[in-house]
């Protein structure tokens, strides 16, 4: 049965009984050969024939069978890899979207030191400029001094230029009674007429710094912005953190919760002791304390078994540990902050309410790993805010 462009029933049926044939047999359309051959140069079927024709001659082939058997090896093949090629594509999107993220990172921060470092130049001009207004009016006021001094010594020069004169006209004179009312006072030398120029210079980097402490404010800890919640933003100087109804476009960087809202502080803990405040005010859902740094960030259920803490919701207060249930906490008058007192080497971890000066709870744990400050948001009204603070 020879191959045509377009075939129909009739061209494979039976001229005797009419019937469809069940597995007819494609035969080569020059020779009219069964198609044994798969032609691996041209990529299709010929017969022996057209292997041995000028136009196959040089090519490779292989039994037809083997051919259709490596295909779909071939397609079993591909699957895996196209499926590979979606998460390639998925994890490139991913870092092109983080590497956008990164320069409007380092865009937005720029401008924030930019910001800070201009604070300190302001301040800096404006203390130089006193120190500058200090010296000159010191200046002013001992030159002045000098001026009447000077102008003084000229007075009684004159005035005792007058008198020489008159002494020597009268030098052959017998009446020397005048020379009683001649008598002048040594003049005296001006002491403290100089600038002072230790009380401008001395310890002038020390006592800037030391008048600069006013506007340089020190946290013991800052909030990692690259492991905040996506539902969480931080304030630009890191210190406070507030929930959003709007789920930010954020890269999901292995290093970011994406299931408890939460935030990590940006240094951990493996030795030292180490105390930080909380404002807590006017927040109706609260967890903080520390966490380890090997939790899980993806998902629910790694960080239960990674983090000590107190816990404040519904009204009330519980703590919660790794592998232990949560247990209540009685807490007499709601805090307004909360301190938290970590000693590494020690195993402690307390929580106290510096205000009423009160101890709400101490975990003992022999703790073997790096642990990071955390604050984790369970409700989420309008406005949540969490400020760390100084001690």
């Amino acid at each position: 049965m020879a191959s045509k462009a377009s075939l129909s029933e009739v061209d494979f049926s039976c001229p005797v009984c009419c019937d469809i044939f069940k597995d007819p047999v494609v035969l080569c359309s020059l020779h009219s050969e069964k198609l044994k051959l798969f032609c691996l140069e041209d990529k299709q079927p010929i017969c022996f024939v057209c292997q041995t024709s000028k136009k196959h001659k040089s090519h490779d082939c292989s039994p037809l069978y083997n051919a259709v058997s490596f295909q779909e090896e071939l397609k079993t093949a591909l699957e895996p890899l196209q499926e590979k090629m979606k998460v390639f594509r998925e994890v490139k999107l991913s870092c092109d979207q983080t590497a956008n993220h990164i320069m409007n990172q380092a865009q937005h921060t720029e401008r924030l030191i930019k910001m800070e470092f201009k604070k300190f130049h302001q301040f800096l001009y404006h203390e130089e400029r006193a120190r500058i207004a200090e010296l000159k009016e010191e200046e002013e006021q001992k030159s002045q001094m000098m001026k009447k001094k000077i102008e003084k010594m000229s007075r009684e020069i004159s005035s005792l230029s007058d008198t020489i004169r008159t002494i020597e006209e009268e030098l052959g004179a017998e009446d020397i009674s005048f020379l009683a009312q001649c008598t002048l006072p040594d003049p005296e030398r001006v002491s403290g007429a100089l600038i002072d120029v230790a009380k401008h210079l001395g310890n002038l980097q020390f006592r800037v710094w030391e008048k600069m402490q006013g506007v340089v404010h020190y946290t013991p800890v800052t909030l990692e912005l690259n492991t905040a919640h996506p539902d969480l933003i931080l304030s630009d100087d890191l210190t406070s953190v507030r929930y959003s109804d709007e789920k930010q476009q954020l890269p999901d960087n292995p290093e970011r919760f994406d299931s408890h809202r939460m935030v990590l502080g940006s240094k951990g803990f493996n030795s030292g002791t180490h105390s930080w405040d909380i404002d807590v005010r006017k927040n109706k859902g609260w967890d903080l304390g520390v966490i380890t740094e090997s939790v899980q960030r993806k998902g629910y259920n790694g960080y239960w078994h990674r983090s000590w803490g107190v816990l404040f919701g519904g009204g009330d207060y519980n703590t919660h540990a790794p592998n232990k249930p949560l247990a209540p906490l009685i807490v007499r008058q709601n805090p307004q902050r909360i301190r938290v007192q970590l000693d590494w080497e020690g195993g402690k971890l307390s929580f106290s309410d510096p205000v009423n000066n009160t101890h709400l709870h101490t975990f003992t744990h022999t703790f073997t790993e790096r642990v990071f400050p955390y604050i984790r948001n369970l409700f989420c009204p309008g406005l949540v805010v969490f400020r760390i603070g100084c001690i």
